[in-house]
C-alpha cells in the first residue's frame, strides 16, 4: 500500500500540523451520497487503563475480532467504502491490523490453514479503502473529524465513535442502523444521529435529545429540536440518548472553524451541529436493536461475554462455562437485624 505524507495547510486553528497518510487516492467531488466514514481513534482509552497503556483500545478484542473491525465492518455493510481512521502516533497496530501480512499468510498457508488464512485475508474487502490521519494533539471530537477534512473533502460523511459496537445479532447492518441512516440522507438531504433510549435515572450520562416528547418506534427518524450534552435528571427533555452515529452533510465543514471552545477546552461536536441545527434541521434516528459500550470496564466484560456466548465456535461451551460458574457462586448472605437499642 502506498502511504503518502503531507502537513494540512487549511486556514482553520483546528488543523494545525495535521498529518495524513493516505493509502490511496479518494474521489473527490461527489456531493450527496455517503462515501465516506470518519472514525476518530486517537483516544488514550483512559477508562481501560492499564489494558490500553500499551495496546489500543480499539485493538482490544471481543473474543477473535479486534473493537475496531466491528466498527469498520458496520460501515462497509452500509456501503461506505472510503474509511479515515483519524489516529495518533502510538496507534500503529490499528494501521497494521487493516495492512497485509505477507509473512503471516505464508505461515498459514504453508500449515495449511486455510479456513483461517481466509479470515486474514478478508478483514478487508479489496474494494475498500483505509485511509489515516494522524491528530498531532486531542483538542475534542470535533477537531478529530476536521483533521479528516482533507481526504473527505467538500463531501458528506458518516462517523461512527468507536466505543461504541451495534449489536449484530439484533439487527440487520446492510438495512438498518447506520444504512438505514446514510439511506435517509440520500434520499433527503436530512441529517442524522442515532439515538437509543436509556433509563431515565442514567440520562445524566449523555447527550440527549429534544424530539418534543415523541415516543420512537425502531427506525423511525424524526426532527430534532435541540440537544443538551448530560442534563441533570429533572431536566432531561426526553430519554433518547445520542449514540455515536452520524450522518451529516458538507454544508457543515465550514462550521467547525467557528465552533468555540467546549467543556475541557476542547472542540465538541455537539457544538458543531448547534450551528447547523441554526441553518437546517437534523433528526434523530432511533436505532433498531441495541448498542454496547465498549469504553468502560463494566461495558466491555458485558459485552464481550455476549458476543462469546453467541460465537459459533465456542457459544455453547461459554454458556455452560455461565451455568456452571453461576451455579457455584455462593449466596448472598441475609442482611442482619440491627440491634434494638
Amino acid at each position: 500500500m502506498l502511504a503518502l505524507q503531507a502537513t494540512a495547510l487549511l486556514e482553520d486553528r483546528l488543523l494545525d500540523n495535521s498529518v495524513i497518510n493516505v493509502g490511496s487516492t479518494p474521489r473527490y467531488g461527489e456531493y450527496g451520497t455517503i462515501k465516506y466514514a470518519i472514525i476518530p481513534v486517537a483516544g488514550l482509552g483512559t477508562r481501560l487503563l492499564p489494558a490500553t497503556k500499551a495496546i489500543p483500545k480499539e485493538m482490544l478484542p471481543l473474543v477473535d475480532r479486534p473493537l475496531i473491525q466491528y466498527v469498520v465492518s458496520e460501515a462497509i455493510s452500509a456501503g461506505i467504502k472510503n474509511i479515515v481512521l483519524v489516529t495518533h502516533s502510538s496507534k500503529n497496530a490499528i494501521e497494521n491490523h487493516f495492512d497485509t501480512s505477507f509473512e503471516l499468510e505464508a505461515t498459514l498457508e504453508k500449515r495449511v490453514k486455510r479456513q483461517l488464512l481466509a479470515e486474514v485475508q478478508n478483514i478487508l474487502p479489496k474494494d475498500v479503502t483505509i485511509m489515516h490521519v494522524r491528530q498531532g494533539e486531542a483538542k475534542g471530537l470535533a477537531h478529530a473529524i476536521m483533521c479528516a477534512y482533507p481526504i473527505v473533502g467538500k463531501n458528506p460523511f458518516a462517523v461512527l465513535l468507536p466505543d461504541v459496537i451495534i449489536d449484530t445479532a439484533k439487527s440487520d447492518l446492510q438495512k438498518e442502523n447506520l444504512a438505514a441512516m446514510v439511506k435517509i440522507f440520500e434520499e433527503t438531504g436530512q441529517s442524522q444521529i442515532m439515538v437509543e433510549k436509556v433509563p431515565h435515572e442514567d440520562v445524566i450520562s449523555y447527550g440527549i435529545v429534544d424530539i418534543g416528547g415523541k415516543e420512537l418506534s425502531p427506525g423511525e427518524s424524526t426532527p430534532i429540536r435541540s440537544m443538551v450534552e448530560k442534563p441533570p435528571v429533572m431536566e432531561a427533555p426526553s430519554d433518547y440518548a445520542v449514540v455515536g452515529r452520524y450522518v451529516l452533510p458538507a454544508e457543515i465543514w465550514p462550521l467547525f472553524k467557528r465552533t468555540p471552545l467546549g467543556a475541557g477546552g476542547e472542540f465538541q461536536l455537539t457544538d458543531t451541529i448547534d450551528l447547523l441545527m441554526n441553518m437546517e434541521g437534523v433528526n434523530a434516528y432511533n436505532i433498531c436493536g441495541c448498542s454496547h459500550d465498549c469504553g468502560n470496564k463494566l461495558g466491555y466484560a458485558e459485552t464481550f461475554i455476549e458476543v462469546a456466548m453467541r460465537h459459533h465456535d465456542i457459544g455453547p461451551d461459554i454458556i455452560k462455562f455461565m451455568r456452571k460458574a453461576l451455579a457455584e457462586l455462593p449466596t448472598e448472605p441475609e442482611a442482619k437485624p440491627e440491634a434494638k437499642a
